[in-house]
């Protein structure tokens, strides 16, 4: 892939360190794309997915940069099968994790336009959206075909996740309903798990990550966080429909058991539309989410589990969607999130830093410029500071 200078660039200058470092950039997805996702693997190269195209049947691009995002490789399409990816409803897109030696693997929600369903759910005698994966090629010159990894789970909804390791592990979760019995509802709803060994070239047949009955907020996203065995959870449930609670799991085994607890309670009788965020802080695992329109962070506790010293970063009364969180090298994590966004709205991007107590600092800023069905992502840079993609 060669490479390619970032275009349509907005960079704001936000705050100096003492060497007269910019702390936070800014820039906007190149091409009009959204939905970014941006992880830095273990050289310091930066990795971009983002969103193009028609919202309800679109297509996955992905770009890399050595020089912490000021110029990226030309885009390879993600998805085998043009349109077969969507963006409509925010939380249901592209998924990014890196594997071994820095390997990309993709997961994300097909489009209605994919040729591959879901199996037919016995209760309705209908099929719905796949959950899709793909890895790039060991050549790096192009992903392969996709593949669809539901086999016994139906209604998928919301947004899944993936995560892997260097140790070739990779993991896919989503929520859905499972085609084995017969309830349906958001509250009977589960979080399934499937496990690859083998870098992506196979997986094992979806299992129920967790056997409590909580339920799962239809249209909200959850998130993996992978740490050697240890593989962590988000996600927001839904029990009896109206308690929305963020949960928190954990497993000890690369995935095969979960244990799990309440970290953030929400009553409300609506499916808020949420996603949440890990970052590791050195040997502390942190989370973050959003409850009533206000974004939370914590240190999330494997051992418990649960969640240690939560806050929120940033107290107003503006709407907070989307939170995103990277940790740079001094331990300072910046907050990241869309402000003002909802169905088929726009809105802009805000971020807060915060010292290694987790304690805010002077670093703050907000953006307009989020388009609509989009949030921003962040990574932090080589020198100390961060950048943002929205």
């Amino acid at each position: 892939m060669r490479p390619l200078l970032l275009i349509a660039l907005a960079a704001a200058l936000t705050c100096t360190n003492a060497t007269g470092i910019e702390l936070v950039t800014l820039n906007r997805v190149s091409g009009g794309g959204i939905q970014p996702q941006a992880v830095v693997d273990g050289s310091g190269r930066l990795h971009l997915l983002y969103f193009s195209g028609d919202p309800a049947a679109g297509d996955l691009f992905y770009v890399a940069s050595g020089d912490d995002g000021a110029t990226f490789t030309s885009p390879l399409r993600v998805n085998s099968e043009a349109g077969s990816a969507i963006a409509t409803g925010t939380i249901r897109g592209g998924q990014l994790a890196l594997g071994r030696n820095g390997r990309p693997h993709v997961a994300w929600n097909g489009s209605a336009r994919a040729s591959q369903n879901s199996p037919v759910d016995p209760v309705s005698g209908r099929s719905g959206a796949q959950m899709f994966y793909t890895r790039l090629n060991a050549t790096r010159t192009a992903f392969e075909a996709q593949r669809g990894l539901m086999q016994r789970t139906v209604n998928l909804d919301g947004g899944g996740a993936i995560a892997a390791d260097a140790s070739g592990h990779v993991y896919v979760a989503w929520h859905g309903d499972d085609a084995e019995t017969r309830n349906r509802s958001e509250s009977s709803r589960a979080v399934w798990i499937t496990r690859s060994t083998d870098e992506g070239r196979t997986f094992t047949r979806e299992n129920a990550a967790w056997k409590e009955p909580t339920g799962v907020c239809g249209c909200c996203a959850l998130d993996l966080f992978v740490d050697g065995p240890s593989v962590s959870m988000m996600y927001r449930a839904a029990t009896a429909g109206v308690d929305r609670d963020i949960y928190f799991l954990t497993s000890s085994d690369r995935g095969q058991t979960f244990r799990g607890a309440r970290i953030h309670p929400w009553k409300i009788n609506a499916c808020p539309m949420t996603s949440t965020s890990f970052a590791r802080a050195g040997t502390r695992l942190l989370g973050a989410w959003e409850t009533e329109a206000k974004i939370f962070v914590g240190e999330l506790d494997s051992a418990t589990p649960g969640a240690l010293n939560v806050r929120e970063p940033a107290p107003s009364a503006a709407l907070k969607k989307h939170p995103r969180l990277a940790v740079n090298a001094r331990g300072e994590s910046l907050v990241v999130w869309a402000e003002g966004t909802g169905w088929a709205r726009g809105g802009s991007v805000a971020w807060q830093l915060l010292d290694q107590k987790g304690e805010r600092t002077t670093v703050s800023g907000l953006l307009p410029g989020v388009p609509k069905w989009s949030f921003a992502a962040v990574v932090p840079r080589r020198d100390g500071g961060f950048v943002v993609f929205y």
